[in-house]
């Protein structure tokens, strides 16, 4: 009898650790923790889309220095692609010329925050100063009003999700990372983005990776013959009527209101 006992609480150990167990997914350093069958318990940020349409959109950060963005801009044009930008404030103050320039051939601008600070430790207070800052500094040069956000290190909670919800910004992150910072070579990212993408994913590049705009007639080239079209973000994702799966995927709701 007490060996029975014994093996009972064993089993009662192993049934409420496997009901807590918990999922990371990693991207950029955030992830989202959930458990079986339960909805997340905290906040997510817009990972990719659930869509079969093969719509996808590729970004790129705005954070330090210029000296590829025309390269970048010319290949979009080259090949047709519209696409999501996102600065941080002190980039934009420093390059109003490119901002302008990114609007007028048509992209989107989201904010990128004002500092490139590590928002998720900063107050609520904090953080609607950063977003209203940031979106002002880039809508007083395009006359567009700012939607989206991409969180500083792909860091975020609930705070964070919440203030910039309660402002009108989508929060985004990606699915497909290029890896563009690490200075990889051109066929090394378009490999990376190439064999990554699928239906509404979202690419995360950056305007000043050494090699990015090299890569970039091998992505496009490579992902329209597979029947791959491009958008901007806020054109691939759902703006009302949504949920997001705990993998981050958007997905339109089944119930709406």
């Amino acid at each position: 009898m007490k060996y029975f006992f014994k093996r009972a609480a064993k089993y009662a150990v192993v049934s409420i650790l496997l009901a807590s167990l918990v999922f990371s997914v990693a991207a950029g350093g955030s992830y989202a923790v959930y458990t079986f069958g339960v909805k997340p318990s905290r906040k997510l940020p817009v990972y990719r889309v659930d869509r079969d349409d093969d719509l996808v959109s590729i970004s790129f950060d705005c954070a330090w220095g210029t000296e590829y963005t025309d390269e970048i801009l010319d290949a979009l044009d080259f090949y047709g692609v519209k696409c999501t930008f996102f600065a941080v404030q002190f980039w934009v103050e420093k390059n109003p010329e490119y901002v302008r320039k990114i609007s007028e051939r048509g992209h989107e601008i989201g904010t990128h925050s004002a500092t490139h600070s590590h928002m998720n430790g900063l107050s609520e207070s904090a953080i609607i100063e950063e977003l209203e800052s940031s979106s002002k500094a880039i809508s007083e040069i395009t006359g567009k009003e700012v939607n989206l956000f991409r969180a500083p290190f792909g860091e975020y909670n609930d705070a964070l999700i919440g203030s910039a919800s309660s402002m009108g910004l989508h929060t985004i992150q990606w699915d497909v990372d290029s890896l563009d910072w690490k200075d990889l070579s051109a066929e090394q990212i378009a490999n990376r983005v190439i064999t990554r993408v699928k239906s509404g994913s979202i690419i995360l590049c950056h305007n000043n990776g050494l090699h990015t705009a090299e890569s970039l007639p091998l992505i496009f080239t490579a992902l329209k013959e597979k029947g791959f079209d491009f958008r901007p973000i806020g054109q691939l994702i759902y703006t009302e009527n949504y949920e997001i799966l705990p993998d981050g995927t958007q997905k339109k709701s089944s119930v709406s209101g």
